[in-house]
């Protein structure tokens, strides 16, 4: 049914972004956030979500977070970029992950 391999899965899926935002998106439009591979796009991350967590995606967004300049004295450097997937979920399923602490 899936075209995503298990392996595949947790290449794809590298975190989920737990934040106050993320708890708002959740309880709001039920939209959770993960950090993804660079190389991960709309369907794969789709797929990933749905075989992971055993739910229906009715939307994915990409969003690529920007590297922010860093400093530590007279040392400056960036801290770098990453790839953020915010997948909204049909209205009734849920992912136990954000639901505790």
């Amino acid at each position: 049914m899936s075209s995503v391999l298990r392996d595949d899965i947790r290449r794809i899926l590298i975190a989920p972004v737990i934040s106050e935002k993320t708890y708002v998106q959740v309880q709001a439009h039920n939209q959770y956030s993960f950090r993804v591979a660079d190389s991960a796009h709309k369907l794969s991350v789709r797929q990933a979500v749905e075989e992971q967590f055993d739910v229906t995606v009715t939307a994915v967004r990409i969003v690529n977070v920007s590297s922010k300049p860093k400093r530590r004295g007279a040392i400056r450097g960036r801290r770098g970029g990453w790839k953020k997937a915010i997948v909204e979920l049909k209205p009734g399923d849920r992912i136990e992950l954000f639901e505790g602490a």
